[in-house]
């Protein structure tokens, strides 16, 4: 009976059978984590369940960075794949989880998707901040931003925004950009970090030599 189910469950959730009669996501999502993320979009919003399936991803997501022995079971390519069927099934309702997000799970489980879960869990949350009216937006500098800067950074991530979004802005440090920064907002990417101009430069150089 229970492989039964989970061949079921499989189906439900699996790569091929996602892509069809699906509720259109807010935003393209790519890649085999936004085919899982889409399904499992178009399952909670059908069942009013997308808040519910969105903290539950965040909490297995933050238990896999957390807990080195439950990341290395569920990572660990040889343990088997009933194994980790088990494992999950044990969690997720230790947990309390969601019929649908252990559903998920289980299928991911039983096509060894099982590494995608942390990208999963990100794809899903774009989604939910996109049906929010959110978006996300990564500024990446050199070295951390003095507050009036950020103001300003913020002011005009603001400007891009139509009138019913709200940005919701995340800080990086990468000191191999130089200066200058790298601004993504939502599937949108702006590269206006030093390092780029100096290797264009360079690169333009090395042409006339």
């Amino acid at each position: 009976m229970a492989a039964r189910n989970l061949a079921i469950l499989t189906r439900q959730f699996s790569t091929s059978t996602s892509r069809q009669a699906l509720v259109k996501t807010p935003i393209p999502v790519y890649g085999i984590e936004g085919r899982y993320s889409a399904a499992l979009f178009s399952a909670a919003n059908k069942k009013d369940a997308l808040e519910a399936v969105e903290k539950d991803l965040g909490t297995l997501s933050g238990l896999m960075k957390t807990d080195p022995r439950l990341s290395e079971f569920l990572l660990d390519p040889s343990v088997k794949k009933g194994l980790k069927v088990d494992g999950l099934t044990g969690a997720c309702d230790k947990l309390g989880f969601s019929e649908l997000t252990k559903n998920l799970l289980l299928a991911m489980a039983d096509n060894n998707r099982v590494p995608y879960i942390d990208a999963v869990a990100t794809s899903y949350a774009t989604l939910m901040a996109a049906h929010r009216g959110e978006i996300v937006c990564t500024v990446t500098t050199a070295k951390p931003l003095e507050a009036d800067m950020v103001a300003e950074v913020e002011g005009a991530l603001n400007g891009f925004l139509k009138a019913n979004e709200k940005a919701l802005v995340s800080y990086a440090i990468d000191p191999t950009i130089v200066g200058g920064m790298v601004v993504a907002i939502g599937d949108k990417f702006v590269d206006m970090s030093m390092s780029t101009k100096l290797n264009k430069y360079s690169e333009l150089i090395k042409g006339a030599a």
